[in-house]
């Protein structure tokens, strides 16, 4: 069974940084690719990062050139780094595996970014 397990998620004052960290069950590299995504209440989950098995990484146009995913093989995790925070990345952030046509979930991490 898989099972993502999300941390690192708290409050941060703007322009600060928070690493999240997300846990598997699984190898982290048994998947297609593995992301992280995150959704704030009434909209649509989004994108933020993804990175597949071959290490090529895409962000979304809001993030880029604050956040980096990357991947630490020893632990079995899959992390994001998140510098210059603003209050509009305030958000639960999940963290997903795609394995075949299926896509796992974590339960997400809250980020609260204080203006």
């Amino acid at each position: 069974q898989v099972q993502l397990v999300e941390s690192g998620g708290g409050l941060v004052q703007a322009g600060g940084s928070l690493r999240l960290s997300c846990a598997a069950s699984v190898s982290i590299f048994s998947g297609n690719a593995m992301g992280w995504y995150r959704q704030t209440p009434g909209k649509q989950r989004e994108m933020v990062a993804t990175i597949t098995i071959g290490g090529f990484t895409s962000y979304a146009d809001s993030v880029k050139g604050r956040f980096t995913i990357s991947r630490d093989k020893d632990k079995n995790t899959v992390n994001l780094q998140m510098n210059s925070l603003k209050p509009e990345d305030t958000a639960l952030y999940f963290c997903a595996i795609d394995r075949g046509a299926l896509r796992y979930w974590g339960k997400g991490t809250q980020v609260t970014v204080s203006s």
